[in-house]
């Protein structure tokens, strides 16, 4: 009985260390993913537009130009990578992308007489305009891809 008694206070120590240990590293993912956040977040919509630029420059992409902002038939970004031409369209919201997006670069694609269309959002996807993307093969860059392109830059 003795040694359960003086075994007690060794194993409250470890677990309030394996609990402090838990929450230091739940803190830190906390506040990089929220810096993370607020970087590309806080951006009003055409301000995301050239951020989206600067990012697929950043990544390998060339001829890279932003659209103008009105009549742009739903893409704001036209780009090239190893002879691939993209339309892509930039949604930054606060709440998951829609159907509506995809439509749109779906259209601008053909318009600009692209290979590709992309939709690029620092938001995910609701599960119709996934549908929508398979069908009308086009590419969804969400959140976890941007952010992987954040981290990428070439």
């Amino acid at each position: 009985m003795e040694q359960l008694s003086t075994a007690w206070p060794v194993l409250l120590t470890a677990g309030g260390i394996l609990i402090l240990a838990l929450a230091a590293i739940f803190t830190v993912r906390f506040f990089r993913n929220r810096s993370r956040r607020s970087e590309m977040d806080d951006m009003e919509g055409h301000e995301f537009e050239y951020f989206c630029a600067d990012l697929l420059r950043d990544n390998g992409f060339t001829e890279v130009e932003v659209t103008r902002g009105s009549g742009d038939y739903g893409v704001d970004i036209l780009a090239e990578k190893d002879g691939i031409t993209y339309a892509v369209q930039c949604k930054c919201h606060t709440d998951p992308i829609g159907i509506r997006a995809v439509q749109e670069v779906y259209a601008g694609r053909d318009y600009y007489d692209r290979m590709v269309g992309v939709v690029m959002t620092n938001q995910y996807f609701t599960s119709a305009a996934v549908h929508a993307a398979e069908k009308l093969k086009i590419l969804l860059w969400d959140r976890g891809y941007v952010e992987a392109m954040m981290e990428e830059k070439e």
